[in-house]
């Protein structure tokens, strides 16, 4: 799996981001429901840039503070 930032919501439930894929987001309710969701996400958008001819960009490392 890519490397994600996983964002408490102010309203509930959770925001991922993927920062190696632009705008590939998901959420859930739970941690394990936006984990399981970001990872369909990140295979529908990878199939949509293939399909469109872009180049997948690799993961990257992760800053840690």
């Amino acid at each position: 799996m890519r490397h994600v930032i996983l964002i408490p919501d102010e309203t509930g439930g959770y925001v991922v981001e993927v920062p190696s894929l632009p705008g590939c987001y998901g959420e859930g309710e739970t941690v394990e429901e936006a984990l399981a969701n970001i990872q369909e996400a990140i295979k529908l958008h990878i199939e949509d840039m293939i399909a469109s001819g872009e180049v997948v960009p690799e993961d990257i490392e992760p800053v840690i503070l």
